[in-house]
């Protein structure tokens, strides 16, 4: 553990939720906002579901608009997991533009329109976060996936360069990686087979869980 006496490291603590305001895009919305009503009051929800499409900035727009106006502050969190792949597989010869643009238009340009909007909003001066997600298939590079693969290598790199630009905002930009997950999108289009391999291929032997998955974003 870094010491104050070492001089050379400075670390950010990690901050309360209470009293901050986050956006949190894809990821089961009805499941995070079930699990964080739960265990407040059922008549003061703390967390609430809003419909948008993050490829259309003025949908992005309207969601930071919309917390700010439920909870009457600015937003403190952003947390982009909204995110699109197609089930079919297919090689890069056989994938179609239009699928190409479709992933593209949800994974590369809803990250960039959710990263702009909350540059510009998130609260300033210290607690303000942003948390993109990518996936390990960036570092692993299976064959059949990869329009989805490159549109989450584009997010990464989004997210390094949007780090350096929020230098003295007191806003952080962090990229997670994760590896398969055991959601919709997952086992969408998959075969059994499919999905055995990729379970062979897990340290853990077993798919990510989505509500552990959740958590990392606090982490």
């Amino acid at each position: 553990m870094a010491s104050e006496a070492s001089g050379n490291v400075n670390l950010i603590p990690s901050l309360p939720l209470q009293d901050r305001v986050a956006i949190v895009t894809g990821a089961s919305p009805n499941l995070v906002s079930s699990e964080i009503n739960s265990a407040s009051s059922p008549t003061t929800p703390q967390a609430i579901v809003a419909q948008a499409d993050v490829s259309e900035p003025t949908q992005v727009k309207s969601l930071f608009d919309k917390a700010e106006e439920v909870f009457n502050s600015p937003v403190h969190i952003l947390v982009n997991s909204a995110g699109v792949t197609d089930p079919k597989l297919p090689s890069i010869a056989n994938t179609s533009l239009e699928d190409f643009d479709r992933i593209f238009s949800v994974n590369a340009r809803g990250a960039f329109l959710c990263c702009k909007e909350a540059a510009n909003r998130l609260k300033h001066g210290g607690g303000g976060r942003i948390v993109l997600v990518s996936s390990s298939l960036v570092s692993s590079l299976k064959p059949g996936i990869a329009a989805y693969t490159a549109s989450k290598a584009a997010v990464e790199t989004m997210t390094k360069i949007l780090a350096k630009e929020l230098k003295g905002t007191g806003i952080t930009a962090n990229c997670i990686a994760p590896g398969p997950i055991a959601t919709e999108m997952f086992f969408a289009g998959r075969n059994e087979e499919y999905v055995k391999r990729v379970i062979d291929d897990c340290p853990l032997g077993r798919l990510g869980r989505p509500r552990i998955w959740h958590r990392w974003w606090g982490f």
